[in-house]
């Protein structure tokens, strides 16, 4: 099997579009995950484009900008999207009142903030879905973990894991928004991760 990857990364991973049919066609239940980032629409609209009612899951950890979320509304509303939100078990209300404002990355708390806002909804989505497909919008030039990644990966679970534009730049994305006369919105902050070029864990552990 891990050399049938080998081949379809070498002939599928420079075309998204025909590395998303191939993989569409290997399981039953395909999912995709967003965090409506910058580009965000690029991934959403070619994977529905051709699996209209993929679930589209958000890990929505309360602390995105008013812009993301405004954003948000209005791309789900423009693609018919298949939206399953997952929260943490707190909400962002609940945490600040006990523990104060989000601790940065240098706050020996900032480990824990993550796993109970982003990373223990994220497992929760992977159980309660039972995904054998997920597409993600990584891309290499993010940072210097995704730059070793390869288009399609089998995680230790079985998981086929699917990165069609991780090879695009970021003119090639714009590009596409243009074409597809999508919209953007670059008022977006990770409070997981804080510094663009840092990961947040959720693509190391899976």
């Amino acid at each position: 099997m891990e050399q049938q990857l080998d081949i379809i990364n070498r002939d599928l991973g420079q075309d998204p579009e025909a590395l998303i049919r191939w993989s569409l066609a290997q399981g039953n239940q395909p999912i995709v995950t967003t965090n409506f980032r910058p580009f965000e629409a690029v991934i959403l609209h070619m994977v529905a484009s051709q699996r209209p009612d993929v679930p589209v899951v958000w890990m929505d950890h309360g602390y995105n900008t008013d812009a993301t979320y405004r954003f948000a509304d209005a791309l789900v509303k423009r693609l018919d999207l298949n939206l399953i939100s997952y929260l943490p078990k707190r909400t962002r209300a609940h945490r600040e009142a006990v523990e104060g404002p989000a601790p940065g990355i240098d706050d020996p708390r900032h480990a824990a903030f993550t796993e109970e806002v982003k990373l223990e909804p994220f497992n929760r989505a992977l159980r309660e879905m039972a995904p054998d497909v997920w597409f993600t919008a990584l891309r290499a030039e993010d940072t210097p973990e995704r730059a070793r990644m390869l288009p399609v990966s089998r995680n230790a679970d079985g998981l086929l894991k699917i990165a069609p534009l991780l090879q695009w730049t970021a003119r090639e994305l714009y590009q596409y928004l243009q074409r597809h006369d999508l919209p953007n919105e670059f008022d977006y902050f990770d409070p997981t991760k804080v510094e663009a070029k840092r990961e947040c864990g959720l693509h190391l552990q899976h």
